[in-house]
């Protein structure tokens, strides 16, 4: 069963569920104050505002009690994906390194942006080739990436960047960058490959009703444990 995490101010665990119930998986969303079932076999860290994003976005959710049970899973080779609040959950918690701040445009951005698949051996990749695009639609505020230069270069030769903003057309430029995110990077691995964040919402383009199924790849990551 996937634990879908739901911290006051959580707005897409029920869009997390959908999708993962669509890919024929078994999710509930659990409260942040109650414990992970038994037969948790994954987590998943949904977007939103936990807390307001008061202070900056996941810094309270990162200090949740329940943040202690998902760090023992990760030790146990539970998977986990935070999806752009969850993702800022995952930096502030230390999951994953780097963190994600203020949009370079200073505003809250809701549109559909373009991916490039860096690293097609991982879970959470195996759907996709390296170098493909992909379409997710993205809504945040803070959502640029910012990492010391030790710590990019470190996730650039680990092979741990998954998805940088593209063009249509593959092209890594500054005008697809949607936020300013050092790299382009929309997406990276923690220390192990079980552990993945990325800014954009791989559920809100998962259900064939929708129109686009291109994050459906990302979720099917959970079968890789």
């Amino acid at each position: 069963m996937i634990a879908v995490v739901q911290f006051g101010g959580s707005n897409c665990d029920r869009d997390a569920v959908r999708a993962l119930e669509d890919l024929g998986f078994e999710a509930e969303r659990v409260w942040h104050e109650d414990s992970l079932p038994e037969d948790t076999t994954g987590i998943m860290l949904p977007g939103g505002f936990s807390y307001g994003d008061y202070l900056r976005g996941g810094a309270m959710a990162a200090r949740s009690p329940i943040m202690e049970s998902v760090r023992e899973e990760i030790e146990a080779g539970t998977p986990v994906l935070g999806v752009c609040n969850g993702a800022q959950v995952g930096c502030e918690s230390g999951l994953t390194p780097g963190a994600f701040t203020t949009n370079a445009s200073a505003r809250f951005q809701c549109e559909h942006a373009y991916l490039r698949v860096e690293n097609a051996d991982t879970p959470w990749t195996q759907a996709y080739e390296e170098g493909d695009v992909i379409e997710l639609p993205i809504a945040h505020g803070e959502g640029r990436f910012e990492i010391d230069d030790e710590g990019y270069e470190k996730l650039e030769s680990a092979d741990r960047i998954l998805f940088r903003y593209c063009d249509e057309d593959g092209n890594v430029t500054e005008e697809a960058n949607p936020n300013g995110s050092r790299g382009n990077v929309a997406g990276i691995l923690g220390e192990s490959a079980s552990v993945a964040v990325l800014m954009p919402h791989p559920e809100r383009a998962a259900l064939p009703t929708l129109g686009n199924t291109d994050g459906r790849g990302v979720l099917a990551g959970f079968e890789g444990y």
